[in-house]
């Protein structure tokens, strides 16, 4: 395109956007509510909050949960500066000064295990280390391990004088249907985990950890649900977590086996794989090839998917820990600050 017609276009995209009438618009006032509970009022019909965010409850709550997290760590900023400040006025010092030379002191370098145990947790292929690779490990590392002294630094100050703070952790107040979804854990567990997953995701693969270690901590204390929420990009998930139901209706436990193996060999979800992961978990292989191939569990997996839509699920892994949403492959203190908490 020429000069002279990218002039005209640019010309003709502004002269539209300019021209629109300014008037026509729905016409808003923001007044005073003719009760507790009314947010709006449209052709006389009053709307609550719950009306307003009718089936959508996870955007609200991402919205709430923003707003905390933001106060939170303006708190904990505060905190720094407020206790550390006071600290630091005693040794006539600045804030930074007093951190640097009495919190750090010298230890805010990481031990060439802590690289290595990273790189080993974090499952980096020797293939892709390299030195600038492992100058951000280290930057990493350091950054964080001095953000943990100044934490323990502060806890240690907050100990007998703690910090009162006066907003409340929004909550999702949404209850799923566990159905016949499989399930793993203590039947009258007072925690329930319900996942909503892809056999494809590498990010699902990635949350395992977490879940073998919640499962070694708590045992029967919880429960987990798994949800299919199979994505479009991912061809052989929806096969995948078919397959998988044919082998939970065989046998429940062994359903669980197979969960691991599909996560195992995520590039390897043939039908001929997955009719050889249900013969190594031992289910009947006849009668999972004829359950296969009848899409018995087609319409399933997919109310699973369309039921996720619905409450707000938008991406894999998504877990609800009685209420409280965790989205993505989180480490496992994420959810065991949940758990411990819901447990109390």
């Amino acid at each position: 395109m020429s000069k002279k017609n990218l002039a005209l276009l640019l010309g003709l995209t502004l002269g539209l956007a300019s021209c629109t009438n300014g008037d026509a618009k729905p016409k808003i006032v923001f007044k005073e509510p003719p009760k507790a509970g009314v947010l709006a009022k449209i052709g006389g019909k009053e709307l609550s909050l719950e009306q307003l965010v009718g089936e959508d409850q996870i955007s609200y709550y991402e919205t709430q949960k923003k707003e905390y997290e933001f106060l939170m760590d303006r708190i904990h900023r505060n905190m720094e500066t407020i206790l550390i400040g006071a600290e630091a006025k005693k040794e006539n010092l600045s804030v930074d000064d007093f951190i640097e030379k009495k919190i750090i002191a010298g230890k805010g370098k990481p031990s060439k295990s802590d690289v290595e145990n990273f790189i080993k947790e974090k499952k980096i292929p020797k293939a892709q280390l390299n030195d600038s690779i492992r100058g951000r490990i280290k930057d990493y590392l350091s950054q964080k391990k001095k953000a943990d002294l100044v934490e323990a630094y502060v806890a240690k100050l907050t100990k007998n004088n703690p910090v009162e703070v006066y907003i409340q952790k929004p909550k999702l107040n949404v209850k799923v249907d566990i159905g016949k979804s499989p399930v793993w854990g203590g039947k009258d567990a007072k925690v329930t985990i319900v996942e909503y997953s892809d056999f494809q995701c590498p990010f699902c693969s990635r949350a395992l950890d977490s879940l073998e270690k919640i499962k070694k901590k708590y045992g029967k204390k919880v429960k987990i649900a798994f949800k299919h929420f199979p994505l479009p990009m991912h061809g052989q998930a929806k096969p995948a977590s078919e397959a998988s139901m044919c082998v939970h209706e065989q046998n429940a436990d062994k359903f669980w086996a197979y969960h691991d193996i599909l996560f195992e060999n995520q590039r390897k979800l043939s039908p001929e794989d997955l009719v050889k992961y249900a013969t190594k978990v031992g289910v009947d292989t006849k009668k999972f090839e004829e359950c296969v191939k009848s899409k018995k569990f087609a319409s399933f997996v997919e109310n699973d998917l369309k039921a996720g839509e619905t409450l707000g699920i938008r991406s894999t892994p998504t877990f609800l820990v009685n209420g409280n949403l965790v989205s993505g492959a989180q480490p496992f203190e994420v959810f065991k600050e949940i758990i411990d908490a819901e447990l109390k």
